[in-house]
């Protein structure tokens, strides 16, 4: 880490401060060679600013640079860029470009994190190749953000643990599952850009895909981190990124649990799952790498609804495409021969609506993945869904976020209950309907996201 030289003629009360920087050391080299270090942070050359000491212009500089917030930066324009960005949007940018390609978006999910880091890239064609590193779900969308904003991006989806495709893309999408498996050939192609999305996945620093993920962003002069988690919540997640960027923002572990993650000693060991000094930590980061705008500061840049379509892969496809080839056969053999005659009757409604259950069975396991990241930066959320065995399994699956359901199963009188607990009690986060039963008629305004 880079540290700051301090030097001083002795002096006990000038040495008790000094000595307040966590990290600091003595350096003993001689009669002539005595002086501290400290890692180098914001805190600590505000600190030694403010005890007089005369400092070397690079530290003022760093400073100076540190304190850049979205709020000051103009709405900045990029050639090129397919979509319009929002106000908001451009500062957001325009914080990035300020930043040398070095920041955390933290915005609200649905303000547009993903918009923001496309459009810094199409600002930068020269700073290639981009490795964007996603959860699985979210590899498709990604590609499919990437042609929707940037000029003819080459795109480059990697998939699979064995290593053995070569990297022809100039923008590489991986999901952090198999980010081990490829680190080596990623740091082949000397990557200028490297992109986290959901950056708080790398939160637990023995796993392997966290130092996978830090071990390949050692070498990558630009990172832009994306985490729409609230920090305030859950200090302890975003260390590890925030630490790839910018590691004299957040200095020590250790330093880091005890002051913002409740840090003490449980008698069996650290304990670091808390929350502390939030304002503190907000302050700092959002004075540093981070941006931060949650929906209520940019409501005036927003058009009254927004739409996000996401595609899923399905993990069924082999199962869809023999259901697709051979539909009576499939009933036949799954479901007996009276239920294939049936079926043949009006074969094609019944193959539709039967590709459909697949469909949606497909996407399921992803689909719940999303919903519980969404749940986890945001308040409540209204899923809609079709088929009974689909809203069963979002029942059973969500069941720690207290659902609650409206389909045909569900009396009128406890209709109304289920609207009622979702409107008033803070633990049930999530209101299940079927399309038909729940689809009109029904005054949600607990939730804003649907």
């Amino acid at each position: 880490r880079p540290a700051i030289k301090i030097e001083f003629p002795y002096d006990p009360e000038t040495l008790n401060k000094v000595k307040l920087n966590p990290g600091r050391r003595f350096h003993n080299e001689g009669y002539n060679a005595k002086y501290w270090t400290a890692p180098l942070s914001v805190d600590a050359v505000e600190q030694l600013q403010g005890l007089g000491f005369q400092m070397d212009p690079a530290l003022i500089e760093y400073l100076e640079k540190s304190k850049i917030h979205v709020d000051d930066m103009p709405e900045i324009d990029i050639p090129g860029l397919g979509m319009e960005l929002f106000p908001y949007q451009k500062k957001g940018v325009a914080f990035i470009e300020a930043k040398d390609g070095r920041a955390l978006v933290g915005d609200e999910q649905g303000l547009g994190k993903t918009a923001q880091a496309l459009a810094w890239l199409q600002l930068h064609p020269e700073k290639r190749p981009v490795v964007i590193v996603v959860p699985a779900s979210l590899k498709l969308n990604w590609s499919r953000e990437c042609d929707m904003w940037m000029s003819n991006p080459k795109v480059q989806i990697l998939s699979g643990k064995k290593a053995n495709t070569p990297i022809v893309g100039e923008i590489i999408i991986i999901n952090y599952d198999i980010v081990a498996t490829w680190v080596k050939v990623l740091k082949a192609i000397k990557p200028q850009v490297l992109i986290l999305d959901e950056g708080q996945k790398i939160k637990n620093r023995g796993t392997q895909r966290s130092k996978a993920v830090m071990a390949l962003g050692k070498s990558i002069p630009c990172q832009l981190v994306l985490s729409g988690t609230p920090i305030e919540n859950r200090p302890a997640e975003i260390y590890n990124a925030v630490k790839m960027l910018d590691p004299a923002v957040v200095g020590t572990w250790a330093a880091f649990g005890k002051r913002y993650c409740n840090g003490h000693h449980n008698g069996f060991g650290w304990d670091f799952n808390g929350a502390s000094n939030v304002a503190e930590l907000h302050e700092k980061l959002t004075n540093t790498i981070m941006i931060r705008r949650k929906k209520a500061d940019v409501l005036k840049d927003l058009p009254a609804k927004v739409r996000s379509f996401v595609p899923m892969e399905i993990d069924n496809l082999k199962k869809y495409k023999v259901v697709e080839a051979d539909f009576i056969g499939w009933v036949k053999r799954e479901k007996g021969l009276a239920a294939a005659e049936k079926a043949g009757n009006a074969e094609a409604l019944a193959k539709i609506s039967a590709l459909k259950q697949l469909a949606a069975e497909g996407k399921m396991t992803q689909a719940i993945d999303w919903i519980k990241d969404h749940l986890d930066t945001n308040g409540k959320l209204i899923v809609f869904a079709v088929h009974k065995k689909t809203i069963d399994r979002l029942m059973n699956e969500l069941a720690d976020y207290s659902p609650v359901k409206v389909d045909g199963s569900v009396s009128q009188d406890n209709r109304q209950d289920a609207v009622d607990t979702f409107q008033n009690d803070p633990r049930c986060r999530v209101f299940v309907g079927n399309i038909n039963a729940a689809g009109v008629g029904i005054n949600l305004f607990s939730a804003s996201h649907v």
